[in-house]
């Protein structure tokens, strides 16, 4: 089981087996692309009229970028290049991701949902396709009470 939001959307990307690597807050040193990073709690928000007067539990809508960076062109020759993005990845992570309930993630996920899907420009030859996923889960106790 996951310890986050993060890690268990790292676990899901991983169980699909896109050949990408999955980093929680950043690659490692020197990491080749392409690789996907997740970061969470950007922000997280607590939604306490969820729980109204039937005492539920409050639920987290917590807001989750996931940054596919990919090397846009590889040299072919003195004067040519080729294509290396991989058109479409971004947007199967995205669909793999929404509607999913992440079961490894310590909290009763009841909706993940994709917000948008951003492609940055060209920049050092690397593409940046940033993913918003709203996620909206069950408060934990250890979120509220210190341990």
């Amino acid at each position: 089981m996951a310890a986050s939001t993060s890690g268990a959307i790292k676990a899901r990307l991983e169980s699909l087996q896109f050949g990408v690597p999955v980093f929680r807050d950043g690659p490692r040193p020197k990491q080749a692309e392409p690789y996907i990073v997740v970061q969470e709690g950007l922000p997280a928000t607590i939604d306490l009229t969820a729980a109204g007067d039937a005492g539920a539990d409050p639920q987290v809508n917590e807001t989750i970028v996931v940054d596919l960076v990919q090397r846009a062109r590889a040299k072919t020759g003195a004067v040519t290049t080729k294509n290396t993005e991989r058109y479409g990845l971004a947007e199967a992570i995205a669909a793999a991701l929404h509607g999913h309930g992440l079961p490894a993630h310590p909290a009763k996920v009841t909706s993940v949902r994709v917000q948008d899907i951003d492609r940055i420009p060209i920049e050092d030859n690397r593409v940046r396709h940033s993913i918003t996923i709203t996620v909206r889960r069950a408060l934990l106790t250890q979120e509220v009470v210190p341990q």
